[in-house]
């Protein structure tokens, strides 16, 4: 494996591969890997002859400096991860080299990025669009790997990737959770012993309301799901929407839709986490 730091080695070495013949995976991650984005690795290296994996803390995502500040930089023990999963490359580029001066494009794919994180986020997913494209201008990969954790993410680079002439495939990966249940994020590491165990109910909150809304309407679903929140100890709810999973917009009936998601953010403490689970699809 190894690590590359300026576009213009990678664009090198890829373009040898490609001439080859090769397929080539991408998974964009902003580092501090854990069991998740292993398996969007091991995913990728199934799929694919080469696998690169970005390990980019992205500024232009992030609309809150102090979010930036503590996001976890682990780049030594990212690479010791990867080389056992198999990628044959890690593009950990510094700031100046991926924004060598500002980007100015705008993204807009409203209504996917203008409702849940998109309104408490504004600017978010045009950062996300920003270094997602210039990732697949770099890498021009066959084939891209995300994880459905961050659904809403994934709806939005699925409509970019329609809009664009990208010819690349988009895959999306399961949640990976830990065994009791709690989604695995970068920002867990950022949790105390006792957060950790008070997160742990956002996960069973919507474990829960799968078997509730067999027999509850839509609004009542979500209204349990708030109430357990809000009764839950260190927990803040930001937002829980029920949407079609396709266009991310809120249902009012089960039968609205035939692909129904429920999407949560929630503080613990100052850490901000998101989940989601699927009522029907």
């Amino acid at each position: 494996m190894e690590l590359i730091q300026t576009i213009r080695e990678l664009r090198a070495k890829l373009d040898a591969l490609r001439g080859e013949g090769k397929t080539i995976g991408l998974v964009p991650t902003m580092g501090a890997l854990h069991a998740g984005h292993a398996s969007l690795v091991k995913r990728a290296v199934a799929e694919n002859d080469v696998v690169v994996v970005s390990d980019f803390v992205n500024p232009t995502q992030f609309n809150d400096k102090d979010d930036l500040a503590k996001y976890p930089r682990t780049l030594d023990a990212d690479c010791r991860l990867l080389e056992s999963c198999g990628a044959a490359f890690v593009f950990a580029p510094s700031v100046e080299e991926i924004y060598p001066e500002p980007d100015t494009r705008t993204f807009s794919y409203a209504p996917l990025d203008t409702v849940m994180e998109g309104k408490y986020r504004p600017g978010h997913f045009n950062g996300v669009c920003q270094i997602v494209s210039k990732l697949f201008l770099i890498v021009e990969p066959t084939r891209a790997y995300f994880g459905e954790k961050d659904f809403q993410q994934l709806a939005i680079i699925r409509e970019m990737v329609r809009r664009y002439p990208f010819d690349l495939q988009i895959v999306g990966c399961p949640i990976v959770r830990e065994a009791d249940g709690l989604a695995l994020s970068s920002r867990n590491a950022r949790l105390s012993g006792e957060q950790r165990k008070q997160a742990l109910q956002i996960s069973k909150a919507l474990f829960a309301s799968v078997d509730y809304a067999k027999s509850h309407t839509l609004a009542e679903t979500k209204a349990f799901v708030e109430k357990t929140i809000a009764d839950a100890e260190g927990l803040r709810l930001e937002y829980f929407e029920i949407v079609d999973g396709n266009t991310l917009q809120t249902v009012g009936e089960w039968e609205e839709s035939k692909y129904i998601v429920g999407c949560i953010t929630v503080f613990c403490g100052e850490v901000r986490l998101i989940d989601n689970i699927k009522y029907k699809e």
